[in-house]
This record gives C-alpha cells, structure tokens and sequence, in this order.
C-alpha cells in the first residue's frame, strides 16, 4: 500500500458512499483494508470514543444499511455470516482521525491512500457532473436536429408523393 496508483484510489473510493449527504466508508471495508477485524477496529474506537464526534462517525439506521446492502451486496450465505449490529459509517475527518488510533504501518500506508481518495473524490465528481451536464446539453441538441431532419424527410417524401387525382383541375 505504499504507491498510490489510480488503481488503488479507484478501488478505494468504490467504498465510498454517501450517507446523509457525506461521503462516508463503512467500518467493515476500513478494517478489510486495515486487515483487522471490524470488531477490533470498533472496539477501537470505542477506547477512544471523544475523538469521534457525530461528524466524525455515525452509526447507521436499519434503512441505510439495508439500502446499503442492496447496492454493495454484502450478505453471505450461512449461520453466523450477518452482523449483529449496525454498521458505524466514518467520514474523511473520521478516516483521518483513525490514523491516531491505529498506529501499525500499515494503518498509516492505507490512511494515507485512504485520504488522496476522497481528495480525488472531491476533485473528480463536479468534473463528472459537468460532464454529464454537457452530455444531456449535446443530447438535446442532437434530439432538435433528429426533429428537424425528420421533418424534412418527411415534406420530401410527401414531395415526391404522386399528385391527389381527387383535386379539381382550374382551367382548361
């Protein structure tokens, strides 16, 4: 975990989520990437329950993590496989404060790589939006033209149409 490849960024903020309008990683992908497990990193940070305000961590209700759930798909077959409580959900300031509390190197390597996703994050997502912003704009564009040639197929191909032998000739 000492480089910080876009690989890894990108994998990492695939465990990132939003939550009450926060960004937010949930304390079982933190203790997978910690290779603890999530009771020991819980406990954690239990000890050191002060340094993790509500803005800090959060534990989420039975509609978020089931809505959560659904999207990451985390349930395992078997007895014993379910966790009994809800999960705590961390924000950056929370991440970052981890780092305080787990000292190993490996902590400190996955804070660090932690940290520049959600950077990356927040420097890539209004750069996605305006994207797809532009994407729709284009969309809509195109939508008038596909109108406009669709109308002016349609004029040539009643152009070219014979003449109605119903219409009552003027003249001789």
């Amino acid at each position: 975990m000492s480089e910080n490849t876009p690989a890894l960024t990108l994998s990492i903020a695939q465990c990132i989520f939003e939550v009450r309008g926060q960004r937010v990683m949930l304390d079982a992908d933190l203790a997978r990437m910690y290779d603890v497990a999530a009771k020991v990193l819980n406990q954690a940070v239990k000890r050191n329950a002060e340094r993790f305000p509500e803005d800090f961590m959060f534990r989420l209700t039975s509609e978020e993590a089931d809505s959560l759930r659904s999207q990451i798909v985390t349930l395992k077959n078997g007895r014993g496989q379910h966790r009994k409580y809800l999960p705590y959900a961390f924000t950056e300031q929370g991440v970052a404060m981890l780092s305080s509390i787990l000292r190993s190197s490996r902590a400190i390597q996955v804070n660090i790589a932690i940290i520049r996703a959600f950077v990356w994050m927040r420097q890539a997502v209004p750069a996605y939006k305006e994207l797809a912003s532009k994407m729709a704009e284009l969309e809509n564009t195109v939508g008038q033209h596909d109108a406009a040639i669709g109308g002016i197929i349609e004029t040539l191909n009643e152009m070219m149409l014979p003449p109605n032998k119903d219409k009552r000739r003027i003249g001789f």
